[in-house]
């Protein structure tokens, strides 16, 4: 399994953004924009810290596994595995629909001289972004706590012994 990069989320981001955003003045122009819901930070703010909480149990129970403390309770391969998996899907969906929050909310700043009702439209789209990108710190997070260790026994089969 490859790594998740930053790049690759920041790359995401603001493709989507600049789509959303171009949408929105479309549909802002055939008709009457749909609002920002108010449950979208919520909602990406419990996926934060669903990941952030899993990242610090698998981080201090690895970090155990790996001392040999006695007694510590040890890491399934496969659990581990899924929750590299999780914090990367929920990064990668996180990189989207902060574009999408993101665009919106530019597109709704410029209306809020003309349309004031959007300016809580706008503040909420803000909080959808910033929610958007702690999914994305956490899921990346996430994945470097689970991340293997390096073996000093093997070397590259590329580099000469």
């Amino acid at each position: 399994m490859k790594p998740l990069r930053p790049l690759v989320l920041t790359v995401i981001t603001l493709v989507a953004g600049v789509l959303s955003w171009a949408g929105a003045r479309l549909w802002n122009s055939v008709g009457t924009l749909p609002g920002v819901p108010a449950a979208a930070p919520i909602v990406l703010a419990v996926i934060a810290v669903v990941l952030a909480a899993t990242a610090i149990s698998l981080r201090g129970r690895l970090r155990a596994q790996r001392e040999r403390v006695p007694g510590a309770k040890g890491v399934d391969p496969l659990s581990a595995a899924r929750a590299v998996v999780l914090g990367q899907a929920s990064a990668l969906v996180a990189a989207l629909v902060t574009g999408v929050y993101g665009g919106m909310g530019v597109f709704l700043l410029t209306l809020m001289s003309s349309v004031p009702a959007r300016k809580g439209q706008a503040l909420t789209a803000l909080f959808a972004v910033v929610a958007g990108v702690a999914v994305m710190a956490a899921g990346l997070w996430l994945q470097h706590v689970c991340k293997l260790p390096e073996d000093e026994d093997e070397q590259d089969p590329r580099q000469p012994r």
